[in-house]
C-alpha cells in the first residue's frame, strides 16, 4: 500500500498521479512490475500493423463496391453491393475471425491461422476479420455521398464537354465526396489503433487490444488506465488529422477558412 501510495487521502493520489504522468509515467503493472509506457510503446506497432492493413483492405472495397452500386443504381450489381454491405454490418466479429479461420487455415491450408510472423500472410485473415465492419460503412456512404455528386450540375457539365464516363466518376464526382468517407475512414483508424480486442484475441495478435483485455482479466489498474489514456490521445489526434485533411481535399474549406 505504502509502494503504491494507497495509503494517502485521494486527493494526494491524484495530484501524484498527474505529476507522473506528466513526466510520461503511467506506472507499473502489478503482475509483471514492468512500466506501463514501455509495455504500450511495445506493442502499439503491432496494433498500428494490423490497423493499418484493416483500413486499406476496408477503405479500398468499400470505396469500389461503394462506386459501383451508385454508378450501376438499380441494377443487379447494386444489389449484390448491398448483399455485401449488409452482411459485412451484420456479422459478429468473432463468428467472421472463427469462420475464415476453419475455411481459409484449416481447411484450404492456404494461411496460417493465428500468431505473429514476418510473413505479410499472417495479417490477412485477422485484416479482413476487422475491417470488415468498415468496408460495409464505407461501401454504403460512399454510395449515398457519389450519388449526391452525380446528381449535381459540374456532372452534367463535364459530361457535356465530352468527357469519358471514368473521368467524370472518379475525377469529378467521387473527388468531391471524399469528406465523409475520409471522416469515416479516419475515424475507424482511431478505433482501431485502441486496439481491437475481439481480433486480436481470436488471431493471437500481441497488440493493444489483447494487453487490455489481460489488464482487465487480472484487474491490473495501470495497465487499464494506461491503455485507456493513451487511446483517448490517439483517437483525438486522428481526429485533428481528419479535420486537417478537409483543408487539402476539399477546395471549398479553403475559400471558407480564408474568408
Amino acid at each position: 500500500r505504502t509502494e503504491l501510495g494507497v495509503d494517502r487521502p485521494l486527493p494526494v493520489q491524484y495530484l501524484l498521479y498527474l505529476k507522473r504522468l506528466v513526466r510520461g509515467d503511467l506506472g507499473r503493472s502489478l503482475f509483471t512490475n514492468r512500466t506501463v509506457a514501455a509495455d504500450l510503446l511495445q506493442k502499439f506497432p503491432n496494433t498500428l500493423k494490423l490497423a493499418v492493413a484493416a483500413v486499406l483492405f476496408a477503405s479500398v472495397c468499400g470505396i469500389a463496391l461503394g462506386v459501383l452500386s451508385a454508378v450501376r443504381r438499380g441494377t443487379v450489381w447494386d444489389r449484390v453491393a448491398a448483399f455485401i454491405s449488409i452482411g459485412g454490418i451484420s456479422l459478429p466479429v468473432f463468428w467472421l475471425g472463427l469462420t475464415l479461420m476453419l475455411v481459409f487455415a484449416l481447411h484450404f491450408r492456404w494461411l496460417p491461422p493465428s500468431g505473429m510472423g514476418e510473413s505479410a500472410a499472417y495479417l490477412v485473415l485477422p485484416a479482413i476479420t476487422l475491417g470488415t465492419y468498415s468496408m460495409a460503412y464505407i461501401a454504403r456512404i460512399t454510395r449515398t455521398s457519389m450519388m449526391e455528386s452525380l446528381s449535381q450540375p459540374y456532372i452534367v457539365t463535364a459530361r457535356a464537354k465530352g468527357l469519358s464516363e471514368p473521368v467524370v466518376v472518379l475525377k469529378h464526382a467521387l473527388k468531391n465526396s471524399l469528406i465523409p468517407i475520409v471522416t469515416l475512414i479516419g475515424l475507424d483508424l482511431g478505433s482501431y489503433l485502441n486496439g481491437a480486442v475481439l481480433t486480436e484475441t481470436i488471431f493471437g495478435w500481441d497488440g493493444l487490444g489483447r494487453f487490455a483485455l489481460d489488464g482487465i482479466m487480472k484487474r491490473d489498474y495501470p495497465v487499464i488506465m494506461g491503455v485507456v489514456l493513451f487511446g483517448a490521445v490517439v483517437f483525438v489526434t486522428m481526429n485533428l488529422l481528419v479535420d486537417i485533411s478537409y483543408h487539402y481535399l476539399d477546395p471549398r474549406v479553403r475559400v471558407r477558412a480564408e474568408r
